[in-house]
């Protein structure tokens, strides 16, 4: 028995798809169960799968008053009948193949955790949602991150997207935290290595993933991974990844850089040359995945919004940390 767990709000857009790729899986119907936690949307999201609820026995709607993630996923998992615990995302479609690969693979490696890669796609067909999907499969714009810019092996890592689980491992090491409006898959994964635990990458399971659709979401999207990975990182004692620095160094340089400029000669010729390295790789990678200038300008953008976002909100969650603020309550999620 296998149950898959999904949390929504306002998702009008792909829910269908997403419900519709669950229905197309060869794992038998009778041996799962769909819970599809709603955090009281108010677009047609609920219709939509209240719609599928009705033709499919195995589809539930669970509701989720707090709206925020980690929350509607324990709602569902204490629920949960299965054997196996499937974490998905509306914005995504997944291969026929998805659970029963999975579920295989999850007691053929004895681990803990297994999960796909992304393949990560644009929202529509537009110049800009093209640069974005681009940026998030590359490795200038996500580093190491072997889930998103892909791999040809099966291999042990710190964290895959959404994640096949046993059902045990919540009884072992706790639930997602709910302190935790963004990164509560990289802590609980985190959390699945503190304790002995392995989570393995299994790149022939391909996501359909969809990008946000315009910059200023990205932009919004990753300031709020960096508010919220300092606090991860306290929560698990140590920093789950070294990547998560480079972005926030990147920023703390361009400040502190520039104020050095001002009164050292030496510090303004290696800030303007720090700097012309960064533009020049920006432009490389750039270039290398488009030919047309206009994408090509929209794709160094992204990459700037991408790495500035994420290294301005890690800063802003450090001094928060420090100051013991709210993170949840600030985050306007």
């Amino acid at each position: 028995m296998i149950s898959i767990v999904c949390p929504v709000y306002n998702e009008e857009k792909h829910i269908a798809g997403c419900l519709d790729s669950i229905i197309r899986q060869d794992y038998p119907h009778d041996q799962m169960e769909v819970l599809i936690v709603d955090g009281m949307s108010t677009d047609r999201t609920r219709e939509i799968v209240q719609q599928y609820t009705e033709q499919y026995p195995f589809i539930f709607l669970l509701n989720n008053p707090k709206k925020i993630v980690p929350v509607g996923l324990n709602i569902a998992i204490r629920v949960a009948k299965g054997d196996v615990i499937i974490r998905m995302d509306a914005h995504a479609s997944y291969p026929d193949n998805y659970f029963s690969v999975l579920e295989k693979k999850l007691y053929e490696l004895n681990a803990d955790n297994v999960g796909g890669r992304c393949r990560t796609l644009p929202a529509k067909q537009t110049p800009v949602c093209e640069a974005i999907a681009a940026a998030l499969s590359s490795p200038f714009g996500m580093g190491d991150s072997h889930f998103r810019i892909g791999t040809d092996k099966e291999m042990q890592v710190d964290t895959v997207p959404f994640g096949c689980f046993r059902r045990e491992v919540f009884e072992r090491i706790g639930y997602f935290d709910e302190e935790l409006v963004r990164n509560q898959d990289d802590e609980f994964n985190g959390r699945i290595i503190k304790y002995g635990g392995r989570i393995y990458l299994i790149p022939s399971v391909v996501i359909n993933y969809y990008a946000r659709d315009t910059i200023g979401k990205v932009s919004k999207m990753f300031y709020q991974y960096g508010l919220f990975k300092p606090l991860v990182s306290k929560k698990l004692g140590n920093p789950a990844t070294v990547r998560q620095f480079f972005p926030p160094l990147f920023v703390l340089g361009l400040i502190v850089g520039l104020l050095l400029s001002i009164f050292s000669p030496i510090c303004r010729i290696l800030y303007v040359t720090i700097l012309a390295l960064y533009l020049f790789l920006a432009i490389y990678f750039s270039v290398k995945q488009f030919k047309n200038i206009k994408k090509i300008f929209l794709l160094i953008a992204t990459f700037v919004t991408i790495h500035v976002s994420y290294g301005w909100g890690y800063l802003c969650g450090f001094v928060k940390m420090i100051m013991k603020r709210n993170l949840t309550a600030e985050s306007n999620h």
